[in-house]
């Protein structure tokens, strides 16, 4: 579900979380790159938080509308990196692995806050940290997913053995086709097969990641 059907004074505090969420996420991109070797995104404005640099319009659109949306991916040229299969791995990894860090410095701020009793259930900045949570969750598992373009086929194109290449052409073919009919069954059923596959793993990591106060 997308964020439209809520209040809006929730809506206005959250926009600016998916934001945040999404450019930190192709930032991470072209920072791993750049570590690696590759200058390119850093010379394409890429490498920074600003997120004129990162945001793509109907992807925005889509995350406002159905809970799902991307950013403008960062390029990575191959030349520049020693071993393009393995440094691809990380590359892509830097992605989903950021949101993982910042829904677990939010969960655990979320529960040193709560304990102390600095903040309360209605308060802007206890929905602000639930939000980057649940968000930054999403956003990690939603791109763990192995299907092209996402950053879990890049992630198992690097560990995959070279002789089965011929699955990553296949992968790389039909994905794309693949993930939009998923998400047009959604929209069109109500049915969301994406959220029923990481909803567990989100509850999870809520749970973990603010030491058990959800």
């Amino acid at each position: 579900m997308g964020i439209i059907n809520l209040d809006p004074s929730v809506q206005i505090l959250l926009i600016p979380v998916i934001i945040f969420a999404l450019s930190f996420h192709e930032y991470a991109h072209a920072w791993a790159a750049y570590r690696l070797g590759d200058p390119t995104a850093s010379s394409m404005g890429r490498l920074t938080l600003n997120p004129m640099a990162h945001l793509d319009p109907f992807g925005a659109i889509a995350l406002y509308l159905i809970g799902f949306g991307w950013a403008k991916p960062v390029p990575v040229d191959y030349r520049y990196l020693r071993n393009p299969k393995q440094d691809m791995l990380w590359i892509a990894l830097a992605g989903p692995a950021s949101n993982f860090a910042m829904a677990l410095i939010s969960g655990l701020l979320l529960r040193f806050l709560w304990t102390a009793g600095i903040i309360s259930g209605g308060s802007a900045l206890t929905m602000v940290l639930v939000m980057s949570l649940q968000i930054n969750l999403m956003l990690g598992m939603f791109n763990f997913l192995p299907i092209p373009p996402l950053d879990g086929s890049k992630i198992l194109a690097g560990l995959i053995p070279n002789r089965h290449q011929n699955i990553l052409y296949n992968m790389e073919l039909y994905g794309p086709k693949i993930l939009f009919a998923i998400i047009l069954i959604g929209m069109v059923t109500r049915v969301s097969i994406i959220g029923k596959i990481i909803s567990p793993f989100i509850h999870f990591f809520m749970k973990v990641f603010t030491l058990g106060l959800f």
